[in-house]
C-alpha cells in the first residue's frame, strides 16, 4: 500500500463499516467486501495491492489462532473422521473439477487451471468462523464447518506448491513426492504447533502478569507460525494446532482477571484484523481487472461457473456423506438440510487469496508467468462471490433448514445450569456451616446470594416451559465467595465433560463467574 495515511483510512473505513453490520445484524465480512468494493470503484481512489507478506505473516496467525481456540474438544473428538474425509477427499475433488472447468470454459492452460483449481480448493477458517459467530447452528454442525475449514489448508496449499511447480518449471506431478510433502506440511506442523502449545503451557501457568500474559498470547501464534515456516512445514497448521490445545486449557492457566483482559485485548486484534482483511478483499479486485489482458474480459462469467462448481461439489460430496453419518447413528429419515446448510456455509476468505498471491510472477527461464493475472481475478472475484451471495443469504438458509437451535432452548439450558451451579454453592456451604468456623452472619449473606440466584433460574425455567466487624464481615465474605466460585466452575466443567451443556453455555456462564470473581478482587 502506498502510504500509512492509507492503511489509517482503511482501517476506519473498515472499523466504521463493522459496526454498523454489528448492529444492523448483517455479516460483516459481507458488508466490509461490498463497502471495500464500492470505494475502489469511486474516482480518485488510489490503487490498493495486497502483499502476500501482509496477509500470511501479520494477518493470518493470530486469526487463525483465534478461530481454532474456539473449537471445543469435546465436538472436535465427536466429528473427527467427516472431518478427515473433507478435509483431503472434498479439497481433492474441488480441485479437480475447478481445474476441468477452467481449463474448458477459460483461456487458462491446463497446468494454470490446476493452480487455481487448488488455490480454491478450501473453504476459509476466517471467513467461516466470522460468518458462524451469529448462526445458532447445533454444536456439531458447527465444529464441523468450522474444524474442516481449519484443517483442510494442509491439503490444499501442497497442491499449490504441487501445482505452481508444474506451471513455473513445467515438470511432471510426481504424486508420490506429494504425498510426502503432504505429511511433511501437516504432521511437521502438527508437532511444531503441539510443541509451542507446551511451553507456551509452562510459561503460563508461571506468570501472573496481566501485561506478559498478554503480550505471550498475542506473540503465540506468531511463534507457531514461524517456527513452522522455517522448518518447511505448515504454518498455517501448527498455528491451528497451537490454538486448538490452548484454548482447550484456557481456563485452567490463568485467572478470572487475565482470562477477561485476554478476552477483552484478543476480541480488539480480531475485530481489527478482520475488518482490514475483508475490506483489502473488496478494494483490490479493480486493480487485479486492470492488469487482465483484452482476451480476459469475460471474466465475470469465468468466476461465476468456477464459483457454481465449487458448490455443486460440496453438495455432491456432502450429501452421501451426511447419509451415511446419519445411518450410523441411527436415524430412521435421511435429512437433508444439514448437508444443504454445510454446503451454503462452505465461503472462501482469505486463505485462498494469500495463495494465489503466493504464485511467481516468472516462469523457471525468466518469461512472466501466463495467466498469473487472471487466475488472481478469478480467485479474488470468487472470493467476493461466495462471500457476498453466501453469507448475506446464509442466515435465511439456516433459519429455512430448522436445524437452527431456538433461543428457548438455549435459554432453558443455561438456567438449568445456574441451577446446578447453584446448588453446587449450597451443598458446600452448607459443609462449612457444619464446621461452625464461619461466622453466621457471612454464612447468611452467601445464602441469599446463591438462594437468588436459584430462585432466577428457576425463574427462567418457568417462563420458558451480625457478631464481627463489618470491615472483617467483608473480607470472610470475599474469601468465600471466592472458594464459592470455585466450586461452581468445577461443577460447570463436569455439566459440560457429561454433555449435560454444550460449549458456548459453558464459556458463557465461566465469563460470568471470572466477572464476578475480578469484582470481588477488586473491592
Amino acid at each position: 500500500m502506498r502510504s500509512v495515511g492509507t492503511v489509517l483510512a482503511l482501517v476506519v473505513l473498515a472499523t466504521v463499516v463493522a459496526t454498523f453490520a454489528r448492529r444492523w445484524r448483517i455479516p460483516a465480512p459481507s458488508l466490509l467486501v461490498v463497502a471495500g468494493l464500492a470505494v475502489a470503484l469511486l474516482p480518485g481512489t488510489p490503487r490498493i495491492e495486497i502483499s502476500p507478506e501482509i496477509i500470511g505473516l501479520v494477518v493470518l496467525p493470530p486469526l487463525l489462532y483465534a478461530s481454532a481456540e474456539d473449537m471445543p474438544w469435546r465436538e472436535l473428538r465427536a466429528v473427527w473422521k467427516p472431518v478427515g474425509i473433507l478435509a483431503i477427499g472434498l479439497v481433492l475433488a474441488s480441485a479437480a473439477a475447478v481445474a476441468a472447468v477452467a481449463a474448458l470454459v477459460t483461456p487458462l492452460s491446463w497446468e494454470m487451471a490446476f493452480v487455481l483449481g487448488a488455490v480454491l480448493a478450501s473453504t476459509d477458517p476466517v471467513a467461516v468462523t466470522a460468518l458462524g459467530r451469529r448462526l445458532a447452528l447445533p454444536p456439531r454442525v458447527q465444529v464441523l464447518v468450522q474444524a474442516e475449514s481449519l484443517f483442510n489448508d494442509a491439503t490444499s496449499l501442497v497442491l499449490v506448491r504441487v501445482a505452481a511447480g508444474i506451471a513455473v518449471a513445467s515438470a511432471a506431478a510426481s504424486w508420490g513426492a506429494a504425498s510426502g510433502q503432504f505429511f511433511l506440511l501437516a504432521g511437521g506442523g502438527t508437532v511444531i504447533g503441539t510443541a509451542v502449545a507446551g511451553v507456551i503451557t509452562l510459561i503460563r501457568r508461571r506468570t501472573e502478569d496481566p501485561v506478559l500474559e498478554t503480550v505471550i498470547a498475542l506473540v503465540t501464534p506468531y511463534a507457531a507460525y514461524l517456527l513452522a515456516e522455517v522448518a518447511h512445514t505448515s504454518g498455517v497448521t501448527s498455528c491451528v494446532v497451537a490454538g486448538v490445545v490452548l484454548g482447550g486449557r484456557g481456563d485452567r492457566l490463568t485467572n478470572a482477571r487475565i482470562r477477561l483482559q485476554l478476552h477483552a485485548v484478543y476480541g480488539t486484534v480480531v475485530f481489527l484484523l478482520e475488518s482490514v482483511v475483508f475490506s483489502l478483499i473488496g478494494l483490490a479486485l479493480p486493480g487485479e481487472v486492470r492488469d487482465l489482458a483484452d482476451g480476459d474480459r469475460a471474466w465475470p462469467l469465468y468466476a461465476l461457473a468456477v464459483a457454481v462448481t465449487l458448490v455443486a461439489v460440496r453438495l455432491l460430496w456432502l450429501a452421501p456423506l451426511s447419509a451415511v453419518v446419519q445411518r450410523e447413528g441411527g436415524v430412521g429419515r435421511l435429512n437433508w438440510r444439514v448437508p444443504m446448510v454445510l454446503t451454503w456455509a462452505g465461503t472462501r476468505g482469505v486463505m485462498p487469496l494469500a495463495a494465489a498471491l503466493s504464485i511467481p510472477e516468472v516462469a523457471k527461464n525468466g518469461s512472466p508467468l501466463a495467466d498469473r493475472p487472471l487466475v488472481l481475478v478469478l480467485t479474488t472475484s470468487v472470493v467476493v462471490v461466495t462471500l457476498v451471495v453466501q453469507g448475506f443469504t446464509l442466515a435465511p438458509v439456516v433459519r429455512a433448514s430448522g436445524i437452527a437451535l431456538e433461543p428457548a432452548h438455549t435459554a432453558r439450558e443455561e438456567a438449568e445450569a445456574r441451577s446446578h451451579l447453584a446448588h453446587a454453592g449450597l451443598a458446600r456451604l452448607e459443609e462449612l456451616a457444619e464446621l461452625e468456623v464461619v461466622p453466621e452472619v457471612v454464612l447468611d449473606r452467601l445464602r441469599r446470594g446463591l438462594t437468588a440466584r436459584l430462585d432466577d433460574a428457576r425463574d427462567r425455567l418457568a417462563q420458558g416451559n451480625g457478631g464481627v466487624a463489618t470491615e472483617s464481615a467483608d473480607r470472610v465474605y470475599r474469601q468465600l465467595r471466592r472458594d464459592l466460585i470455585a466450586v461452581e466452575t468445577g461443577e460447570l466443567q463436569r455439566l459440560y465433560d457429561t454433555h449435560a451443556i454444550s460449549d458456548t453455555t459453558r464459556r458463557r456462564l465461566q465469563r460470568a463467574l471470572d466477572l464476578e470473581e475480578a469484582r470481588l478482587s477488586d473491592a
